[in-house]
């Protein structure tokens, strides 16, 4: 097995077909790709990452998520924010500043047209 197949393995109910990871949306895959490269870049174990997500499924499913599939990468990206913040690497302030802009970019953006943060305060910070 590759050493990506095998992180993959480690992970909970990643929706795959036979081409690898499925994405709904384009944000998904971001975010799929997010994960890997910090995990890429030391900031956490792959079994870490595995334990967190695994853990934010089962919250959610506590809070009475259907687990239908439908929400997989929203837990993704809550495994993804809770481990940068347990590491050190953001603050939850800083991640809020970063939702925050994104959503005021996404707000500005005209419809069918890539979202930016070209001209938000924010759009050189790197987490």
């Amino acid at each position: 097995m590759s050493a990506p197949a095998e992180m993959l393995a480690l992970v909970p109910a990643l929706p795959c077909d036979a081409e690898g990871p499925v994405f709904r949306e384009p944000w998904e895959a971001q975010a799929f790709a997010l994960a890997i490269d910090a995990h890429a870049r030391g900031l956490f174990s792959w079994p870490e990452w595995a334990a967190e997500l695994s853990a934010q499924i089962k919250a959610a499913q506590l809070a009475g998520d259907p687990d239908t599939g439908q929400t997989y990468y929203r837990h993704w990206l809550a495994a993804l924010e809770s481990l940068t913040v347990q590491k050190g690497a953001a603050s939850r302030a800083q991640l809020s500043q970063v939702q925050a802009a994104w959503d005021r970019a996404a707000r500005a953006t005209p419809h069918g047209q890539p979202v930016v943060l070209a001209g938000d305060a924010l759009a050189d910070l790197r987490i």
